[in-house]
């Protein structure tokens, strides 16, 4: 029986050689092939693989597939990001960008995402669409095709599609400034595809992780404050270390820490990017975050005069947005976040130079930036904490959640519920908690912020302790 390929808040992920196999790829590419065919008259596709296990093979079997379907393919060369694939979709007008990666999944997973047209992840009805008519079979008549002899004949062109981006990054950024501001950064890859890029964008800074190893160590490539204790601890040990910027397994996903070797959290960041692009860039617009985003943004925009949406999680529910209106920034808690001036895609490696040009040209550190925002909208602590339970238990606590059956957490009582993607406890102005199950792994995450991190941990613990019996 055929695999029932689902795609999750951000593409289709799964375990190599289990699920994710040359045969699915395949079928998840003729289903692509045929969307891309019955919705647009020239259809086009530029494609690339990260840094996992097999990338290449995978890339290759959906470009014989579409080379099979005659569309046409610009084929990147070696491991990019997803950045880069949405970039190159927008700059060559190709209907679909194709990127297999898993993102920031352990490693033994890897993934298919669809890009748009625009430069960011195709809209929900259209990856739904192309999820609704995968095959259950698939002939293997694409197997005899020759890349080789598709790129004699024109059918694949090779694109060189990291140093379009370089020369993008180069375009946008006073990278001058930055390298001359006395300051020293570190960047953390965690084996990802952002490795090679932020070498030539900024080749005097200290790197760590930026090889290729395909296995992330047996350590999925995430960038939160547990997965990146290396970078911690290097910058703890060197103590000259002014801010330390880490990106996930395709680059879409930022990771910050202080000169103090503090991790810096999405919320904290978003406000950062918000503060600098009003008050520096002159920049306006909406600000469109997803449901777990703290709700100080929401008093940001306030304060200055911008419109502002919730949406639920998923970048690709915030791209359709930033496509329609004019948007300031799109952000995520899972440091995916999006910026006027740029692609409306997540972009680890642009959010860390903002930051980093904003340190520069202030001459201030990350701390006293995170000051001015705390003058404005009141200091506060975040964390997440991810339950790898049963899916029975998962279950259970969800039907309680919709069943209302939650009325205090320990000491904290409820005030208010919201229920926009997922169940958000509000206690009191400083104080909230939020349950939800991933769209793209056996977890349920609870998030909590409150004024200080121990309360925080408190409460995230007193969470656990009520949900899971």
């Amino acid at each position: 029986m055929a695999t029932k390929i689902k795609f999750g808040t951000d593409g289709w992920r799964a375990i190599i050689a289990e699920d994710f196999t040359v045969e699915n790829v395949a079928r998840v590419s003729y289903a692509t092939a045929l969307w891309l065919k019955k919705n647009f008259d020239q259809p086009s596709v530029v494609i690339g693989h990260d840094c996992r296990f097999a990338g290449e093979l995978f890339m290759h079997t959906a470009v014989k597939v579409f080379i099979e379907q005659g569309i046409p393919v610009k084929m990147a060369q070696g491991f990019v990001s997803t950045p880069m694939i949405s970039l190159a979709a927008h700059q060559f007008a190709c209907p679909v960008g194709v990127i297999l990666t898993a993102s920031h999944n352990p490693p033994a997973y890897n993934g298919f995402k669809l890009k748009a047209q625009f430069g960011g992840p195709l809209a929900p009805e259209h990856v739904q669409e192309v999820e609704d008519i995968i095959p259950d079979t698939l002939a293997n008549s694409w197997e005899s095709i020759s890349i080789e002899q598709a790129i004699q004949e024109g059918k694949v062109e090779i694109v060189d599609i990291e140093t379009r981006y370089v020369e993008h990054v180069r375009a946008n950024f006073d990278l001058d400034a930055i390298e001359k501001s006395g300051l020293n950064f570190i960047y953390d890859a965690m084996y990802g595809a952002g490795q090679n890029a932020m070498k030539r964008i900024l080749p005097n800074i200290q790197f760590l992780h930026c090889d290729y190893n395909p296995s992330f160590m047996g350590q999925a490539p995430e960038p939160i404050a547990k997965n990146l204790t290396e970078l911690e601890n290097t910058i703890k040990e060197k103590g000259n270390i002014d801010c330390g910027l880490a990106t996930d397994g395709d680059a879409d996903r930022i990771g910050l820490y202080n000169g103090k070797g503090e991790f810096i959290d999405s919320h904290h960041i978003i406000l950062l990017l918000m503060n600098y692009l009003v008050k520096h860039k002159q920049y306006d617009g909406k600000v469109v975050t997803a449901f777990s985003v703290t709700p100080k943004v929401e008093k940001l925009c306030q304060l200055f005069g911008l419109p502002q949406q919730t949406t639920k999680i998923g970048f690709k529910e915030i791209a359709t947005i930033m496509v329609d209106e004019d948007c300031l920034l799109g952000g995520e808690e899972s440091g995916g976040i999006a910026v006027k001036g740029h692609i409306p895609e997540r972009d680890g490696i642009w959010m860390g130079l903002i930051i980093w040009e904003f340190m520069a040209k202030s001459g201030k550190s990350l701390d006293d930036l995170i000051d001015e925002v705390y003058a404005l909208v009141g200091s506060f602590k975040f964390e997440r904490n991810d339950l790898h339970i049963t899916e029975a238990l998962k279950q259970n606590i969800i039907a309680n959640c919709k069943a209302g059956n939650y009325k205090a957490f320990g000491k904290y009582q409820v005030q208010e519920v919201k229920t926009i993607d997922g169940f958000k406890y509000f206690f009191d102005e400083n104080r909230w908690m939020m349950i939800r199950p991933s769209g793209t792994e056996p977890v349920l995450r609870t998030y909590a912020e409150a004024p200080t991190l121990e309360e925080v941990r408190e409460i995230l613990a007193i969470t656990e302790k009520t949900i899971c019996v």
